[in-house]
């Protein structure tokens, strides 16, 4: 317990002072190569830097977590208290524990917070405000199907929860069978309501006998029940950052009208998936390490683990966004390379489970 409390304690520390450095460097460089076209006012310049500084969080926390273990590590070696803890008896299985479990806890805390829109969506936002001066921009000339229907929404508004200039195609028997025409709809409920529509009905047969088309007004319509304004926003113009919500109700959704859900299966993995490459890694590393500087060039091994560790998130975060554009399958480029190091990682641990503390 003794040596769980110390070795926890540092790595708290150095991750935490990491994590700063890092996001301080990656906001402040971003804001000195966007300076000159963030002509915004100063409430907006501020909502971008919290923004910028929510998706460094969310590029660099797994990473941080890395460099943390392999601070405290040189730190534990350097003090000469990883022999103390060798000699009281301790095992590098219990050296190793505290990094495992600390960085699991935060890995399922950094999931978590990918439940808040604001956190998971940081990076669409901060683009927005930078483009559009505004965090939410609309999204013009939507058309999407939704179960027999195809329906156009000339602009979609989310933060007003409302879309403008739709069209409702209905089809029966892959034959066009009325045409919905309405200025303004508004969500409401889990619902789309339109207040006043003109709904377009074609004769069953056509012919120069049949009577033409017949225009008939309806009010307070209901449409698209469940497809929320950010989830439209989201799935058809093909981004890729949901919230953790917004992607279980896009998928079922999806899947109920037989949609491709790769997107939204992609997005899913890298939340729930991808994180875990840090235990795994961390386990790796960790025994690649002597457990006396006697033994150990710290200024080598503190080079090679920092660019061993860049390389493999570098590999992975390649991975993920060629799985987010659906260049490779998300099975293939998220999942398979995080549980190819969990196997390793767990290989390590079995193997040093019952060795010497000593090199």
């Amino acid at each position: 317990m003794l040596a769980f409390k110390y070795i926890s304690f540092h790595y708290i520390r150095y991750f935490i002072v990491i994590l700063l450095a890092l996001v301080l460097f990656l906001v402040g460089f971003d804001y000195m190569g966007s300076a000159e076209k963030l002509d915004i006012s100063a409430n907006l310049l501020l909502i971008y830097i919290v923004y910028k500084t929510f998706y460094a969080i969310d590029m660099l926390l797994p990473l941080s977590l890395i460099f943390a273990m392999i601070s405290t590590k040189i730190f534990l070696i350097r003090s000469n208290a990883l022999v103390s803890f060798y000699s009281l008896g301790y095992s590098r299985i219990d050296i190793l524990k505290p990094f495992v479990i600390v960085s699991t806890a935060i890995i399922i805390l950094f999931i978590s917070l990918h439940s808040i829109s604001n956190f998971a969506r940081a990076d669409e936002f901060a683009k927005n405000i930078r483009k559009n001066a505004q965090y939410l921009s609309p999204t013009r000339d939507l058309f999407f199907t939704y179960k027999d229907k195809f329906v156009y929404f000339s602009k979609l508004l989310p933060l007003q929860e409302s879309a403008e200039d739709i069209r409702v195609f209905s089809f029966v028997d892959n034959s066009l069978k009325e045409v919905l025409v309405a200025k303004r709809a508004n969500y409401r409920n889990d619902v789309w309501i339109i207040n006043e529509a003109d709904i377009i009905t074609k004769p069953e047969k056509i012919s120069f006998d049949s009577l033409g088309m017949k225009v008939t007004k309806e009010q307070n319509l209901e449409i698209l029940k469940g497809f929320r304004p950010k989830m439209l926003d989201q799935v058809y113009e093909g981004k890729v950052n949901f919230s953790i919500i917004d992607a279980f109700d896009a998928y079922f959704l999806l899947k109920d009208q037989n949609i491709n859900t790769n997107i939204i299966k992609s997005a899913l993995y890298k939340i729930f998936v991808y994180p875990f490459f840090v235990p795994s890694l961390i386990v790796i590393i960790f025994f690649f390490v002597p457990i006396s500087v006697r033994f150990l060039n710290v200024s080598l091994f503190s080079f090679s683990a920092i660019i061993s560790s860049l390389m493999v998130w570098a590999l992975l975060f390649s991975l993920v966004e060629l799985s987010n554009h659906k260049t490779i399958p998300s099975e293939l480029g998220i999942v398979f390379p995080t549980f190819l190091l969990f196997l390793v990682a767990f290989r390590q641990w079995m193997k040093y489970r019952t060795s010497p503390r000593s090199n």
